[in-house]
């Protein structure tokens, strides 16, 4: 596995997180975490914009972005 040359930014790493999780696991589901746990729900917002979106679309979406860092 190929590492990209500089971690890449919080919103990058989101976007990651919510193609993975659409292109495993379908629509989010559950309830969306609340109180303090502001990452959770980061997770979970990113998750759920992807509604809709077949588990084919994301994973094409999520090779795509890691193909974009392996360039930079």
């Amino acid at each position: 596995m190929k590492q990209t040359k500089r971690r890449p930014d919080n919103a990058t790493l989101l976007k990651l997180y919510s193609y993975y999780k659409q292109a495993t696991d379908g629509d989010a589901k559950g309830d969306r975490p609340g109180g303090f746990d502001f990452v959770g729900a980061a997770k979970h917002d990113a998750w759920a914009k992807l509604k809709g979106m077949s588990k084919d679309e994301a994973m094409q979406n999520y090779v795509k972005q890691v193909d974009r860092l392996n360039r930079e």
